[in-house]
């Protein structure tokens, strides 16, 4: 299977999984594909300048990292709707570094507007390219520490880092959420999740664990469900 063939196979595996996904992605099919091929060759220009992502090839970088950020599109279309935003639904993508998973998720998500919050001047130079490039009206690029991202501003903060969450950090991505605001972390193993989340302690006493499938990739993965404490 070539690189399109497997880009357009994986969004056809993800609408039919998911009612949610196809009617988000279906009226734009088109267009959608196109940008996110558009996106895959900014990632490959400068990859190797500023260490984006580690693949070996062009079909792990569309199966890891594009499909693997879209797979919990429908999940987190869903619980967007649990926090009644009552204007365009803010999202951020903390620690965005290539854009992962903010512009796929942005690209399908064109009635959202995505905060692209990375801390390193390269990759946010590199995500400001990208904006331009794909015309993503939709995205703001914020280069700057997460702490310092404002408070309060967010119905929904996505986190795409397998390292671990701790409580620090996960204090720090309440803050940046508005009342009723909810974070999805992509995590892998389920195992490995719940251990995470049992060293929270108290700071995840309202999570959730829901299982996500990437298509053509055996690796367990997951989405973190972490609403805001009362």
């Amino acid at each position: 299977m070539d690189e399109k063939d497997l880009l357009s196979g994986g969004i056809d595996v993800l609408c039919e999984s998911d009612e949610e996904i196809k009617s988000l992605i279906a009226p734009n099919r088109g267009k959608i594909t196109s940008q996110l091929e558009n996106y895959i060759k900014e990632i490959e220009i400068f990859n190797s300048a500023y260490g984006l992502v580690g693949v070996n090839d062009k079909n792990e970088l569309i199966i890891k990292h594009i499909l693997d950020s879209l797979a919990p599109l429908g999940i987190i279309n869903r619980l967007l709707k649990e926090t009644n935003a009552k204007n365009t639904p803010q999202i951020a993508d903390a620690g965005s570094g290539a854009g992962l998973p903010g512009i796929p998720l942005a690209i399908a998500m064109p009635h959202c507007d995505f905060t692209l919050i990375e801390r390193m001047g390269r990759r946010a130079g590199f995500l400001l390219n990208t904006k331009a490039v794909l015309s993503l009206s939709n995205v703001d690029i914020e280069e700057s520490e997460l702490e310092r991202s404002g408070k309060g501003r967010f119905n929904l903060v996505t986190f795409r880092a397998f390292k671990p969450l701790e409580p620090k950090l996960l204090k720090t991505l309440f803050s940046i959420c508005a009342p009723g605001g909810i974070i999805a972390a992509y995590k892998g193993r389920r195992e490995k999740t719940e251990a995470e989340t049992a060293s929270l302690g108290e700071n995840c006493k309202k999570c959730e664990i829901i299982p996500c499938k990437t298509p053509f990739l055996e690796e367990e993965r997951h989405i973190l469900v972490i609403r805001l404490p009362d």
